[in-house]
């Protein structure tokens, strides 16, 4: 406990710190026609979360030096990105450099050679794996212009995390890491976590935690040798598949910026409050990680998770309509 509230003084003083540097740089960022937010806001208030994921494996876990580096790699690129705006083939490089470095932390945290990696089989699910956690980067990125939602969507994903560690004896990382990221987590979220934001989290912020989450939730499968894992983040998940889905119909190009995820919707057309959003996102995950948690039955957890797709589809048919979601204008 000692060492959670150390490490909020330290990280509200390194953010406050932050805030000042970014006022006089002017790292900020301005609404534009594919915002969710409608004023000038500090952009990469999330540059604590690397920071704290670094300082508790130089500390307490110097072993897991290589899960350091890649989240290094990836905020580095990211917080240049939020500043400069960096070439796409740069960026996406580093993204998949650094998602590999991931993969060969979890490998070697299991003992498993490399060798055994470059067998057919392997190849295709280390693919899987990469492809899985761009797709987990992407979202998050997406979502940090709803004020609140990286912060409690991420304090739901850490915690069930935490809690599968210490009470389903799954071992993932040293606890006081654990204190240490939701710590950064809090004092960000107490910023974010407005009606009018102070600052967001920024590619810096919300990349890097994509990147750790995605950590814990492959060692999760891999340990576990379970895939239900994955749907630790379902909820980000199935927004994102099903916004895909829907810009394919559209014959939209789905690399290029939009705002045609679900929250969008609600933010700018119903103009849902973004804390009542991010809410409504955090409790949905929540109650699915529980049932993740408690239940075995993976045909029970399957229909629940066909249930929570019916509920969303028809809700966001309901809502937007067939020509909002299908026709292209």
């Amino acid at each position: 406990m000692l060492i959670f509230i150390l490490a909020l003084i330290v990280f509200f003083i390194l953010e406050i710190t932050y805030f000042k540097i970014a006022n006089h740089f002017n790292i900020i960022d301005k609404p534009n026609l594919r915002s969710s937010h409608t004023q000038i806001t500090l952009r990469g208030g999330g540059v604590i979360f690397p920071i704290a994921l670094i300082i508790g494996i130089l500390i307490y876990e110097p072993t897991q030096i290589y899960l350091a580096l890649g989240v290094f790699s990836i905020a580095t690129v990211s917080f240049l990105d939020d500043i400069l705006t960096l070439n796409n083939k740069l960026r996406i490089g580093v993204h998949l450099l650094s998602v590999m470095i991931l993969l060969a932390q979890i490998f070697t945290n299991q003992n498993i050679p490399f060798s055994l990696l470059f067998n057919l089989a392997s190849c295709f699910l280390i693919l899987a794996s990469i492809i899985i956690i761009i797709g987990i980067i992407n979202a998050y990125n997406f979502m940090d212009g709803i004020n609140g939602i990286t912060f409690l969507y991420s304090f739901v994903a850490l915690i069930s995390c935490l809690y599968i560690q210490k009470y389903l004896a799954i071992p993932l990382i040293n606890e006081n890491i654990f204190y240490l990221i939701i710590a950064s987590l809090i004092v960000f979220g107490y910023f974010n976590l407005r009606k009018k934001a102070k600052a967001f989290a920024g590619d810096v912020g919300s990349i890097a935690m994509a990147l750790i989450i995605s950590f814990f939730i492959g060692t999760l499968i891999l340990v576990t040798n379970d895939f239900k894992w994955v749907l630790l983040l379902g909820v980000y998940g199935l927004d994102a598949v099903a916004t895909i889905f829907c810009r394919i119909i559209r014959k939209e190009n789905i690399f290029d910026a939009h705002r045609s995820h679900f929250y969008q919707y609600l933010a700018n057309d119903k103009k849902w409050s973004h804390i009542t959003i991010s809410i409504l996102y955090a409790i949905t995950q929540m109650i699915l990680n529980i049932i993740l948690i408690y239940v075995n039955n993976y045909l029970f957890i399957a229909l629940i998770f066909i249930a929570l797709v019916i509920l969303y589809a028809s809700t966001r048919l309901k809502l937007e309509g067939k020509e909002k979601l299908f026709v292209k204008y």
